[in-house]
Formats: C-alpha cells, structure tokens, sequence
C-alpha cells in the first residue's frame, strides 16, 4: 500500500469511530479528562484542544461541506466583539457551545448552533501592559480540562473559569510582574497540569515553559530555556550545556539584557513518547553582538536554546532532546511557529517526524523520538543561508550575519519571518503541509553605541528607523518589491511544494484542512476562503469586511457541519508595516467579528461603513534639523514598533499624522509624557524620554506628515497631466 492510500486508510477508520461516538464529548458530567483529550482525533462534533488534537495537524474528518458543495457555503450566524484589535484566536467547541479570546484576553461563551451569547468575562488587564507587547493585545485561545476553561491573559496570569458560567476558580501571576512578560499563547493541558510559556523577548526577559496544577494553579515545575549567567555543577546539565554556547558574562545579574528565548506559541505533545515539544524564540536583545560577543567585541556562540525545538518530559519537565534551527539567531528568527506531529513512509522507512516552517525560511523534518535532522528546505525565498548541511545546520551566508560585520544588510526573511505565529494545517490523505508563507525582506542595521535599557522597551540592538527613508521611499520601495503572500502546500516526502497560491498581501490567516478535500484561509484583503486541498483551486470566498488572521476550526451540532473563524486585522504586520510597505494595496480596516458558516445559509453582514480618510493637513514644520532628527531617532527606538517606521501608521493604531494632540504641545505631552490614554493602551513615557525629547517626536511625526502631504500633492499633479 502506497503512502496516500495507507493514510486515506486511517481517515477513514477515524471516519467510522467517529460515527460510532456520542456527541456529548465527556459522558454524562461533560468532564474533559486525559482520556478525553487522547480521544479528540476521533470526535468530530468538537474541537476541545488548540490545534484539535494533540498533534496539532488542524485536520477535521468532517466531509459534509466538501469540494463540490461548499459554493453553498452561506453565514449562519455571526457575533460582534468589543475589542477593536488584532484577533488571533482559536475557539474551543466543547458539547454544542463555543468559547474563543478576544484581544485584551477577554473570553466569551456562545451556542454553536444558533450564536446565543452564554457569557463573557474580562480579565481587567490594565490598559499600559500594551506597551510590554510587541504584536498587538491580542491571545491565541484557551485548553479546558474536567469542567474549567483556562487562559492565559497578557499581564501573565494563568486564569481557571468555570466552563459553565465563566466564573473564576483560581487566578495565579506566573510571571515578574515588574518585568516586561506577556502571555498571548493558548495554555495546553496534559493529564492535569496546565503548560503556558510567554512572550517579552524583545523587552529583556528570561523565557521559560511551566506546568500548573488545573485544580488550584500551583506551580509544578518550570524550564529555562536560557541560562541566567551563574551556571555550577549544582545546575541542571541542559543549563551547563547552554551556558558553554553564551558569554556568561553578559547574562549574568544584568536584567536589561536577560537572554530573550521565549515560549510564546506553540506546543505539540506525542503521548505515545510522553514528550513535548515547544518552540523557543529569539534572543534578547535580537543583535547576538551585544548578547554574546566574543574577544573582538563580535557575535560569537550558538546560544542554547534560542530557535531551537525543543522536547521534555510533560510530567516533571526534564529535557530529553533539541534541535537548533538558526544557531546564534541574530535576526529574530524564532522557533516559536506552529509544531505538526505525524507518522509518514520516508526513504522506504516508517518515521514518527515533527514539522515545522519557522521564521528563517526553511522546512524541517525531525525526527520526534530522538531529535535527528531528517530534513531542511527552502519553503520561501531566503539569503542568509544557501542551504542546511549534513549535520543540520545553516551554511550561512557571511555577508548577512551583521553581528560579525558590524554592516548592514538585505535579510530575507525579515523579523515577520517567512512564517509567522498564524497556524498551518496537515492533511494526512493528501500527506501536505498547508503553509501560510510570505516573502518579506528588511534592512538589519546594526545601532551605533547601543546600551540595554529597561524602560526604553523595544531593545533589540539595531537601528529601526534604518529603512525609513521618505520622501522617496528609498529602501521601503526595494522592500516593497519583495513583498508577497503565499498559501504552499508542501510535500514533506519530496520536499517541496505541490502547489502554490500567490495572495494580494503578506499577513494572511492560519489555516484549517478537511475530509472533504478543503481548505480554509482568510486573508489581509478580507476574503474568507476555501481551496481544492489535491489542486489550489479556489472554490469559494466570503467578504469579511476586514483582514482575517485567526485560523478557522470545524465542528458539528444536531449532524450539521459548521466553520468558524475570528475575523479582526491586527498583530505585528499591522502594527508595524501595514500601509508603509505595499502602496498598491487598500488600507486595511478592523471590524472584530466571529463569523460561522453552514450549508444553505443565507446570513448577511451589515452593511460595510466607509472607511474614514481624514485629511492629511498638519501644521507647519519649523523645527530645526538637530530637532527633527532627535525626534526620529526617538521615535525608531520608542514608537515605531506600534505606530508603524516612518510614522506611516495603520488602521489598527491611530495614524499620528492625523492625531489631533499633533498641532498642540500640551495636549502631546499630556498623552506621551503623562499617560493620559494609558487605559487605551497608550502608557506614559514619562520614565523613558523627557518632555524636550517628547516634543522632538512631535517635530519629527510633524515633519514626516508634511513630507507626505507633499507627495500627495505631486502624484496628485501627475496624476491630472496623465489624464490631459
């Protein structure tokens, strides 16, 4: 039996077990258990695990909507969200009722069949954690286990509610909550312990995994993913081994630089090995020059664990093996993207493998039982390395690798990586990864006399307004011809992709793959979709009315099959580069919604509001030179990584061209220096940058909207003589 037929083989035994179970998931007291949670493969009615089971494949036997009916695909119902930002959660379907996060890790409970709201509950995260976030307020989803609901919120607590009413059981802080960590992942649960990482590499934290008892929060075990500098024989030896790989000096006491490796996504346990596996991110700061230089004051050294998967022991977190993707990551090349389990037939052998497409541009396979480098290749275009060698590693390209020049340079991938968090989808009788790829390069440009600084946030040890170079649009225009979005359907076996579709934007949604030979993505334009899962052929599209970057899950109710998916533009892409890169897309507006889909129906949205486009007219520049270019340094190091390089702006956060404090300096101040809309997640600065730097920002924000005004202005004129 060949391996297509051998895996449409074992889709349609889950096929028959499925028909076989009880909608009711967890018996008469509905209780989720370790049974329950091993079982996920074979319910169909429920999703009741982040990537459904615990292979994470995001694959669904469900074949009633399926390739040559879902043209009748219509919206059966939908539900409006209070939290206008990035929306990147996966919902929970347990026993006919939905549970999703919002942003602002808020959490609400509907019917699946009919979209009556259960309850909602609102963690309260205060408004200025906003700025310890690099990517936007958002979360990822919850785990459920017996009759809870967990979440991880992003001032790093770790909250049990009552899956019936929302209530809260037990909240515990599993982070310093004078450091800047945040949770924006979707806890896992294995036989009664609840595993969350975090994020806040990019701010100087110390990253780490832990398990919590789901009973009343207590902490289990915890694993470092990096060592703190004053590692001894008393250490745990994975620590000894990792600290042989950094300069110890650097990391030792000094909390603005704390070695970064993070564990903020993805997780995939195999139940069969009782091992775990994780994704860790990237150093802290980004720049391995100033984390770990070497004697001629350049980059030197692996730096265990950063961009490594790694595997544990889930019931005492004891290391058992990693695998390193990008050794001495210098530029933010995380591990942290989605991890997919699956047994396939490779070189004539049977192979239990892990994948994963992390940022730096390749395909792994790996071996999940002992971690051995089976194979790496080109997903996306990339030239910081031309290839991966015998032994798993990179063969770099010297040029790219600035920690060592000191240079800049064109990196591809950029930070956004060829893939980011947004998930990918397995399908097992097709034996394809479902990739939601892009193609996005950046100019790393190393910051002359850079230092570590807590209250500056963003501290990453290169210059981040290197590529903002208006009014020509310079670099931002090379950047911009890179630029592109991509739906890969890789074949883990050949090693390359069957085939590809090419999409209008970069920042596209997490993907779901079905028995009924689909595939569901929606996309940076707006459109919620589905492709021939054999072939790319796209079969039907639904107009969100905004950017969609969550992945859709599929469950059923009373034998109906529904899709659902959280549409809301946002997260990094958003925040950062949305209308400064790609000139000749539309401005991509939010409007948070959960929309779910069923054969027949006839649903309709309101009807789309016009998106505001208020003119560019901002005061006049008189500020000096000096002035103007104090403020964008400021601006590069303090505002960029929300309100967009070049202050551009999105349409997630205010646009500061246009903000209405720009003309007047008190209210400026007001709103920078002391925090008058820090509820809204705008935190003061008043620790950071003075009054006289704050209004350097303002010069410079002033100075950038006038350069843009007129540009407006010029093409405006072209425009009207190519017309004559």
């Amino acid at each position: 039996m060949n391996i297509r037929n051998w895996a449409l083989a074992l889709v349609g035994w889950g096929a028959i077990s499925v028909a076989a179970c009880a909608e009711l998931l967890g018996g008469e007291d509905g209780r989720v258990t370790q049974q329950t949670l091993l079982e996920a493969g074979s319910d169909d009615a429920n999703w009741i695990t982040h990537g459904r089971t615990y292979s994470e494949q995001r694959f669904s036997p469900l074949d009633q909507i399926n390739a040559e009916n879902v043209g009748a695909l219509g919206l059966a119902w939908s539900a409006d969200m209070d939290t206008a930002r990035g929306q990147e959660a996966t919902p929970l379907v347990i026993d006919g009722k939905l549970y999703l996060t919002t942003a602002w890790s808020k959490v609400k409970a509907y019917d699946a069949a009919t979209g009556a709201q259960l309850w909602d509950y609102d963690p309260e995260v205060p408004g200025e954690t906003a700025v310890k976030a690099c990517c936007d307020v958002v979360n990822r989803g919850l785990a459920t286990w017996g009759d809870s609901l967990f979440l991880g919120t992003l001032d790093g607590r770790l909250v049990s509610l009552d899956r019936d009413t929302g209530e809260v059981q037990w909240d515990v802080q599993t982070t310093d909550k004078e450091k800047a960590y945040t949770i924006t992942g979707a806890p896992r649960v294995v036989d009664g312990k609840v595993i969350i990482g975090n994020g806040g590499a990019e701010f100087g934290v110390r990253g780490y995994i832990a398990a919590y008892d789901a009973s009343n929060g207590d902490e289990l075990w915890r694993f470092y993913t990096v060592p703190e500098g004053s590692e001894d024989e008393s250490s745990p030896e994975y620590l000894q081994a990792a600290a042989e790989t950094w300069n110890t000096q650097v990391l030792a006491g000094n909390d603005a630089i704390g070695g970064g490796g993070t564990v903020w996504d993805s997780m995939a346990y195999d139940p069969d090995l009782n091992l775990l596996y994780f994704g860790v991110g990237n150093g802290s700061p980004w720049n391995r020059a100033y984390r770990s230089p070497g004697e001629d004051g350049t980059g030197e050294g692996d730096n265990l664990y950063l961009s490594s998967i790694v595997a544990i022991n889930p019931d005492t977190g004891e290391y058992a093996w990693h695998y390193q993707t990008t050794p001495g990551e210098t530029w933010d090349y995380t591990a942290t993207q989605h991890i997919i389990l699956a047994d396939m037939e490779i070189d004539g052998l049977p192979r239990k493998v892990l994948m994963q497409a992390p940022k730096n541009g390749f395909f792994y396979v790996i071996d999940r039982e002992s971690g051995e480098f089976i194979s790496g290749d080109p997903y996306v275009g990339l030239n910081w390395a031309t290839g991966i060698d015998e032994n798993g590693r990179p063969i770099e390209n010297p040029e790219t690798r600035i920690d060592k020049t000191g240079e800049p340079a064109l990196v591809l991938p950029g930070p956004l990586g060829g893939h980011n968090w947004h998930p990918m989808a397995y399908h097992p009788g097709e034996n394809l990864v479902y990739i939601p790829a892009f193609e996005a390069g950046m100019l790393y440009a190393p910051e002359a006399d850079w230092k570590p600084d807590t209250a500056r946030g963003f501290n990453v040890g290169f210059d981040l307004g290197a590529g903002d170079l208006p009014p020509d649009m310079g670099f931002r225009r090379e950047v911009a011809s890179t630029v592109r979005g991509l739906l890969v359907a890789w074949d883990p076996v050949a090693k390359e992709p069957r085939w590809t579709v090419e999409q209008p934007g970069p920042w596209n949604g997490g993907l779901l793959a079905t028995g009924g030979s689909l595939v569901f993505q929606g996309s940076q334009q707006g459109d919620f979709s589905a492709y021939d899962a054999r072939t790319g052929e796209s079969l039907w599209s639904f107009a969100a009315q905004t950017g969609i970057v969550a992945p859709p899950i599929t469950y059923t109710v009373n034998g109906e099959q529904y899709i659902a998916v959280l549409a809301g533009w946002g997260g990094a892409f958003a925040l950062t580069a949305d209308g400064a890169l790609i000139d000749d897309l539309a401005p991509v507006r939010n409007i948070s919604r959960l929309l779910v889909f069923k054969l027949g129906a006839k649903g309709e949205l309101p009807a789309e509001m016009e998106l505001a486009s208020l003119p560019l007219d901002p005061p006049a520049s008189r500020a000096s030179a000096e002035t103007i270019n104090l403020g964008k340094t400021k601006y590069a190091r303090y505002c960029a990584v929300c309100h967009a390089p070049g202050a551009v702006g999105s349409t997630v956060l205010p646009d500061l061209r246009r903000a209405g404090s720009l003309g007047n300096q008190q209210a400026w101040q007001a709103v920078v220096h002391d925090g008058l809309l820090k509820d809204n997640g705008m935190a003061a600065f008043e620790g950071s940058l003075s009054k006289d730097e704050i209004e350097a920002i303002r010069a410079y924000v002033i100075h950038r909207a006038n350069e843009d005004k007129a540009m407006e202005a010029e093409l405006n004129m072209a425009g009207k003589v190519a017309r004559r």
